[in-house]
């Protein structure tokens, strides 16, 4: 799909370059979130399995599903979902960052206009399917609510509870658009085999080792995961959940733990019996403990329920010495020090904001039916919130400290950076 027809005029390859784009970015969304759900057992759901695979894709790049519910003139049903399935969102961003950039490394230079050319291209395509992808993203359930009381009465009144979800097309399609151009902006400034228009030029020396760097610690955390969780999945019980897991929350649940190891925080609770919502024991129990209270989640309160929480500490400390030796190796050797521990330490401090700000998780169903029952009694809440502030925090501190240790082990080894390349694209 990357390669135009044969003969086809300049127009239809240049186009051909951006649908080719933003179709790999779709399959690849639709295949992760189509077997994710596949595993989590949403096969089962009559009629609505297309439906809930576009609304997680909408909710991977940023779009807005609304939940809603009615149980007649009688009753009233409420549900909320706030969570971004980043497994989904990773597998999209990789493949269209990907096809996007190869045909831009077959040339010596970029001019200003043809990449915003390119990108405005793209936009256009990635914001027709993702009208087409929200439009698709609907449908409605009955709640069977079983032998209890408020089964009886609803049965007795023929009330049939019931909740559906449907993409809000505006805000899905500008947080679309705006994933879309973030995305293109980490992947052109990552790539030192991509050039820059001459304008841009200064900023790649500062900035480029650094976004490789932090691109490379988030991809390697998310393999490192991926691989123990395959193993998992083969060792112990319910592989099928442990799939549905990687398949929908990997990454969320590997870059949280990158916070986490850093001495980042997280605060939220989860009801006696929770929304089905995939969290590892410790993380449940430690929300649960709470009660009614929001828990705070740190290393060390993982810690009181699996004592091999520490070991994230660990592994975060190794990784970032490794991306602190990555930037130095890939900066001009004249760079200083205390130059590679602002790169690092600014990138690193945006980083933990974003991943907070994407691992955030809100999800309510609940149920009232002539006063009995209370909206978070059938299901109630499940609710985890980053502590930004402290993200951003210690992001700035370990980068500066690591970006300096690995600019000093970089000299160390005698790998002193691109002494020939500086400079060059």
């Amino acid at each position: 799909m990357s390669q135009p027809p044969g003969g086809a005029p300049s127009f239809v390859r240049v186009w051909w370059d951006a649908f080719a784009a933003v179709a790999a970015a779709v399959v690849a969304m639709f295949a992760v979130a189509a077997l994710g759900l596949w595993a989590a057992g949403a096969d089962g759901l009559p009629g609505a399995f297309p439906a809930v695979t576009a609304a997680t894709v909408v909710s991977a790049v940023g779009g807005t599903v609304e939940l809603s519910g009615g149980a007649g003139v009688l009753g009233r049903t409420g549900a909320s979902l706030d969570v971004v399935p980043l497994s989904v969102t990773l597998a999209g961003a990789v493949a269209l960052a990907t096809v996007f950039l190869r045909p831009l490394r077959h040339h010596a230079v970029a001019g200003g206009r043809d990449l915003l050319a390119r990108v405005a291209r793209t936009a256009v395509l990635w914001l027709i399917a993702l009208l087409l992808i929200a439009l698709g993203a609907r449908h409605t359930f009955r709640i069977d609510l079983g032998d209890s009381l408020l089964g009886d009465i609803g049965e007795a009144l023929e009330v049939s509870p019931s909740v559906g979800f449907r993409a809000d097309v505006g805000p899905t399609l500008g947080y679309g658009l705006l994933w879309l151009l973030v995305l293109l902006a980490v992947a052109v400034a990552a790539s030192r085999k991509t050039p820059l228009p001459s304008r841009l030029l200064r900023f790649q020396d500062p900035v480029r080792p650094a976004a490789f760097a932090v691109v490379a610690l988030l991809l390697g955390y998310v393999l490192l995961f991926l691989l123990v969780g395959l193993v998992a999945a083969v060792t112990r019980g319910n592989p099928a959940g442990t799939m549905a897991v990687l398949l929908l929350g990997l990454p969320n649940l590997a870059w949280i733990s990158l916070g986490l190891g850093l001495g980042g925080s997280w605060e939220g609770r989860v009801p006696g019996q929770s929304l089905g919502l995939p969290l590892p024991k410790a993380l449940t129990a430690v929300l649960r403990g709470g009660g009614d209270e929001p828990s705070r989640v740190t290393i060390a309160s993982l810690a009181e329920h699996d004592g091999r929480a520490w070991l994230l500490v660990a592994l975060a400390v190794v990784a970032l010495l490794a991306a602190g030796f990555l930037l130095a190796v890939r900066s001009p050797a004249t760079m200083q020090h205390w130059e590679h521990a602002l790169q690092l330490g600014a990138a690193l401090a945006v980083t933990l904001f974003a991943i907070g700000a994407l691992t955030r998780i809100s999800a309510r169903v609940g149920l009232s039916l002539l006063g009995i029952g209370d909206l978070s009694s059938f299901g109630g809440e499940v609710a985890l919130t980053p502590h930004l502030l402290t993200l951003t925090g210690v992001g700035l501190l370990w980068g500066l400290v690591a970006g300096y240790l690995g600019s000093l082990l970089s000299r160390r080894a005698g790998r002193r950076g691109l002494a020939e390349e500086a400079g060059k694209p």
